[in-house]
């Protein structure tokens, strides 16, 4: 019966990967495009740095004239070589088309600043542009399911080597080549090495922001978990009142024991206010308890 099970999981993902096959690698192509454009056009001219292995590339560059480009193509290679021996070969096949598409960009790419001239010296103004490009470019790549490999793979060893979670390891990783460029980057013009990782910090920051947008878009709607002892009170007022569907959840108190239900019910924005306040004016005592949602279905 396992054996079963773990093929019909198999069979789901195969069917998923199959899925609109050519729409999901032109956004990948796109996708690795955006990123390299972003690195050879706005991070790697002004020393930006942020973190992955196009970020130890610029900080290697610094360190010992050793090109970017060429750390990058190297990088790759190896990590994609080392995924396959630590990782699998099931892991490694998710990284190797953006392993390969990626440092290709970046290569042909390298010469965009001199054809691109952007006539400014305010590192805010690059920085912000850079991630926007870089977020755009990361984010239709996971929104996909793919990988651009490179520290993703580094990521991945750490998460299944040192016990922690793959969010956690990319954090500890980026943090480490963030601040470690601060003491080898040195002076930029009239910019010292220190806020330079501050604007690295600023596209960072700005690249995740994009990358959960395009990820899980923009919420539009709220879910509503309500306990409350005025159950019906509360579901007519959402069902006759603003519209919605409703369902109710059997519920039991971890401390007390006691059974309770809870009412749960998608809201748009725009009706938040009114369900809010509707809820608490009947049940003051309610436990109410909202959260975005970024897709529903089968919801009225």
């Amino acid at each position: 019966m396992f054996f079963k099970k773990n093929k019909v999981s198999y069979e789901i993902l195969k069917k998923i990967n199959k899925r609109d096959r050519i729409k999901r690698y032109s956004f990948l192509i796109i996708g690795c495009f955006l990123l390299a454009v972003s690195f050879n056009l706005f991070f790697s001219p002004n020393n930006i740095v942020t973190g992955g292995i196009s970020g130890l590339a610029i900080v290697i560059e610094n360190i010992c004239g050793f090109k970017s480009i060429w750390f990058i193509n190297i990088s790759y290679i190896l990590l994609l070589i080392i995924s396959y021996f630590m990782l699998g070969k099931k892991d490694t096949k998710y990284s190797t088309v953006g392993s390969i598409l990626y440092p290709l960009f970046v290569f042909l790419t390298q010469d965009i600043a001199s054809y691109i001239y952007f006539d400014v010296n305010n590192l805010l103004l690059i920085s912000i542009f850079g991630a926007l490009i870089c977020g755009l470019g990361s984010g239709l790549t996971f929104k996909y399911g793919f990988s651009t490999g490179g520290s993703d793979i580094i990521c991945q060893i750490m998460s299944k080597y040192l016990k922690i979670s793959i969010g956690d390891s990319m954090r500890i990783l980026n943090i480490i080549i963030i601040l470690g460029s601060g003491f080898f980057i040195g002076k930029k013009g009239q910019i010292y090495a220190w806020e330079i990782v501050m604007y690295s910090i600023i596209a960072v920051y700005i690249i995740s922001l994009l990358n959960d947008r395009l990820l899980l878009g923009i919420s539009n709607s709220k879910s509503f978990y309500v306990i409350t002892n005025h159950e019906t009170a509360i579901k007519n007022f959402l069902i006759n009142e603003l519209g919605k569907g409703v369902t109710v959840l059997e519920g039991r108190g971890g401390y007390t024991g006691d059974r309770k239900k809870v009412l749960m019910c998608v809201i748009p924005t725009k009706q938040y206010f009114l369900a809010k306040e509707g809820i608490l004016d009947i049940d003051k005592d309610a436990v109410v308890l909202i959260s975005d949602v970024y897709q529903s279905s089968g919801i009225e």
